[in-house]
C-alpha cells in the first residue's frame, strides 16, 4: 500500500487520534476525507470534511456515495462510556457495541466494494489493547473492542481474495480527550499515528504500537492466569 497518491477516509477525524491520523496521511501525500458527525468541527487544512455518523446507516450510505474514490478506510471513530457490565446501564453497553462493532461493520460493508472496485487497498480498524484484556470499570468498552477484533479477523480472510487488506491497530492509553482522566502513562497520539501509517504502508495485518500492547499480546499464550494475576 502506497500512501502517497492514495485516497483515505478517516472516521472521527475532527479531534484526538483521528485528527493525528488524518494529518499524518496528508503529510505523506494522501488525499483525505475527514469524517465527523459535525463536519464544522473539522479544522485540519487540506482535508475534505464529510458528515458521518457511523451508527446511522443513511449517513454511512451518503458518505460512501460522496467518497467513491477511496482505497484506504481507517475506522477510528469510537466512544468510551465507562460502563460496568454487571450493573451499568444496558443502553450504554448497547451503544458501545453499536459504535465499535455494528458501526464499523456498516462502514466496511459499504466501503469494501468501493475499495475493491478501485483496484484494492486497505481497511484499518483502530482496536485497543482492551480487545485482548478487560477490566470491570470499562467492561462495555473492552467487550465491544473484543467484538471488533473478532470481526476484523473474520473480514480479513473474507476480503483478502478481493484485494482488500484488513488490518488492526492495537494501542494502550493515548494522550487524548478519551483518556483525559487516566493517570497511567500515555502515548503521544502523533507518534502512534506515524507507527500506524507505517504499518499500513508495510502491509501489516496487525500493528502493535506500544509496550503495553506487546506485553498483553505475549500474555495471551499464558491464558487467564497470565492476563489476570489478581484472580484467586
Amino acid at each position: 500500500m502506497k500512501i502517497a497518491g492514495s485516497t483515505a477516509l478517516v472516521t472521527g477525524a475532527n479531534r484526538g487520534f483521528g485528527r493525528r491520523l488524518a494529518a499524518e496521511l496528508l503529510s505523506r501525500g494522501a488525499t483525505v476525507y475527514a469524517g465527523a458527525r459535525n463536519p464544522d468541527t473539522v479544522d485540519l487544512p487540506g482535508v475534505t470534511p464529510v458528515r458521518l455518523d457511523i451508527t446511522d446507516p443513511a449517513s454511512v450510505a451518503a458518505a460512501a456515495a460522496l467518497a467513491g474514490d477511496v482505497n484506504l478506510l481507517i475506522n477510528n471513530a469510537g466512544i468510551e462510556t465507562g460502563t460496568n457490565l454487571l450493573d451499568g446501564d444496558l443502553d450504554l453497553v448497547r451503544l458501545e457495541l453499536e459504535t465499535h462493532y455494528f458501526g464499523n461493520l456498516s462502514m466496511i460493508r459499504s466501503f469494501a466494494p468501493i475499495i475493491a472496485g478501485n483496484g484494492g487497498g486497505t481497511i484499518l480498524n483502530v482496536l485497543s489493547v482492551l480487545s485482548w484484556v478487560n477490566f470491570p470499570n470499562i467492561g462495555a468498552y473492552g467487550a465491544a473492542k473484543s467484538a471488533e477484533w473478532a470481526m476484523t479477523n473474520a473480514l480479513r480472510v473474507q476480503l483478502a481474495e478481493q484485494g482488500v487488506r484488513v488490518a488492526g491497530l492495537h494501542v494502550g492509553y493515548m494522550d487524548t480527550d478519551m483518556a483525559a482522566e487516566v493517570t497511567a502513562p500515555k502515548s503521544d497520539p502523533a507518534q502512534i499515528a506515524r507507527i500506524g501509517v507505517d504499518g499500513i504502508e508495510a502491509d501489516a495485518y496487525e500493528i502493535v504500537t506500544d509496550d503495553i500492547s506487546r506485553q498483553v499480546q505475549a500474555g495471551l499464550a499464558g491464558g487467564v492466569t497470565a492476563l489476570y494475576p489478581q484472580l484467586p
